[in-house]
């Protein structure tokens, strides 16, 4: 069986009509419809040699077993944002399972090394505000005590669904086990963002995936009358954050690849003939480089206290939560490059970052040498129904992915 990117466009399709709606896709992770993809990828292993297990945490795992146990890793996730886009998480497992079929056909079922395909479980966090849920319990980074207790907006509690798909978040740490002989991880993914349409270059090699630092931040003003306070007599801690999300654009122009976004902003009291005596904001900051990531974090956090002085308020931050920049591995990027060039036929590969978290972040904190493929999106347009890419692009990726899954087997095979 000859690799057929045709037909992993064409079982996208068949998924999207399956488990989407006029709205977009709703394989929101621990819902009957998340299952029902699940059912409907495990009817497609049928006729492949191959074993299938779902782990501790939920994730999906589809081995073909090789003459070493050594492995390579294949992931993806199917699970969707609600309202979500038909290509984003299904495109790397449908193009993965289009692989696992070429080499179970061309070593007759027997590769030279172990292929592993997984569907992590809830890379998206979109029910519970949890991303790279399963992912981070095979690296052993979940973070069960505090994760337990999320609710969703109907107050359901998170253990609570897991339980009901068969998942007991106890049981976490015992999904580490996927990590027993992992010797590489590609994933391939769109790309999300504007950067390869605007540049007219459909593929591209992702370095890694940035930094974030994501931080609560809270000015505290004085609430006074709209109407009988004097502008120079205010204290507006609305006026204080307007200025920080307006500087935070230029602390990001500093540098190449990096963003900043202040994307949640509430005023207390919050009516018009009030002047804003409190305001919570929420500052999210990324780049590849650590050290850069630090300097936008320190340069916010002395414009916040600045911009408090001059509107006579104060200010507090809380961090919410921050990841490390993961760099993926040199000689995999290598190897991706060659995989994208000998498809296209370009001289040279574009590598980029990734803005976005992704599941292979969490594997390769775990040690394991990773790298990541994007293709190009429509528009930049992603968790969204008008998520899009050509389909030529999608056969595209198929078919460069294939190239870049045969040499990650020979980097295991040599290190195995």
């Amino acid at each position: 069986m000859a690799l057929d990117p045709k037909r992993a466009v064409s079982e996208l399709k068949e998924l999207r009509s399956l488990t989407g709606d006029a709205n977009g896709a709703q394989r929101v992770a621990w819902t009957d419809t998340w299952l029902k993809a699940r059912e409907w990828f495990a009817s497609k292993l049928r006729d492949l040699p191959v074993t299938h297990h779902y782990d501790s945490a939920g994730n999906n795992w589809v081995t073909l077993a090789g003459d070493s146990e050594k492995s390579l890793l294949i992931g993806g996730h199917l699970d969707s944002v609600p309202n979500g886009g038909w290509l984003d998480g299904s495109l790397n497992v449908l193009a993965g399972l289009e692989i696992l079929r070429r080499i179970s056909t061309q070593y007759n079922g027997k590769p030279p090394v172990t292929v592993k395909l997984v569907d992590w479980a809830d890379e998206e966090g979109a029910r519970f505000g949890r991303s790279l849920l399963g992912s981070s319990a095979f690296a052993g980074t979940a973070s069960v005590e505090a994760d337990r207790v999320r609710t969703d907006r109907d107050g359901t509690k998170m253990e609570d669904a897991l339980r009901r798909c068969g998942v007991e978040m106890d049981r976490f740490g015992e999904a580490t086990e996927g990590q027993k002989n992992a010797a590489a991880y590609i994933e391939l993914h769109i790309e999300q963002g504007p950067v390869l349409e605007k540049m007219n270059i459909p593929l591209a090699t992702v370095l890694g995936t940035k930094g974030v630092e994501r931080h609560a931040i809270t000015f505290h003003g004085q609430e006074a009358h709209s109407g009988s306070t004097p502008m120079n007599a205010r204290r507006d801690a609305l006026a204080a954050a307007a200025k920080l999300a307006l500087e935070i654009r230029t602390i990001a122009g500093k540098h190449s690849d990096s963003v900043c976004t202040m994307g949640s902003v509430k005023t207390f009291p919050g009516i018009v003939t009030a002047v804003v005596g409190r305001c919570e904001t929420a500052l999210d900051q990324r780049d590849l480089d650590p050290a850069v990531l630090a300097q936008m974090y320190r340069e916010a956090r002395e414009a916040s206290e600045r911009f408090a002085r001059e509107e006579k308020c104060t200010v507090e931050w809380l961090r919410i939560w921050s990841i490390e920049p993961i760099a993926f591995h040199p000689r995999l990027l290598d190897l991706c490059d060659t995989a994208i060039c000998e498809v296209t036929r370009a001289g040279k590969a574009h590598r980029m970052p990734s803005g976005p978290l992704h599941d292979a972040a969490e594997v390769s904190r775990a040690g394991t040498p990773t790298v990541m493929m994007f293709v190009q999106s429509l528009g930049g347009i992603s968790h969204n129904k008008v998520e899009d890419t050509k389909e030529e692009h999608l056969e595209l990726c198929v078919a460069a992915f294939d190239r870049l899954a045969s040499k990650a087997m020979e980097f295991v095979q040599q290190g195995a």
